[in-house]
């Protein structure tokens, strides 16, 4: 599976996220998304929304995923080096 494929499918349940996903082998996938859904809720349950747009994918076409999930303000303090 493509990177840019997952990319979209994240975005797509998401209101306006930044989703990057990168891969060396089209199983192994890293992924950022940032989303102000993410405001108020724990790392699972961050996860879980992510998992959510990908379904069966996850543990089939996608043998691993890798998710750092932040917010807008944590994205901000880490590229700000905060």
């Amino acid at each position: 599976m493509d990177p840019s494929e997952i990319s979209q499918l994240i975005k797509a349940g998401f209101d306006d996220a930044i989703v990057k996903v990168d891969s060396d082998d089209n199983t192994h996938f890293g992924a950022l998304v940032v989303a102000q859904e993410f405001n108020g809720k724990r790392l699972l349950a961050r996860h879980q929304l992510v998992y959510q747009c990908l379904g069966t994918l996850v543990g089939n076409e996608i043998h691993a995923l890798s998710i750092t999930a932040l917010t807008p303000d944590e994205w901000h303090q880490r590229m700000s080096g905060a």
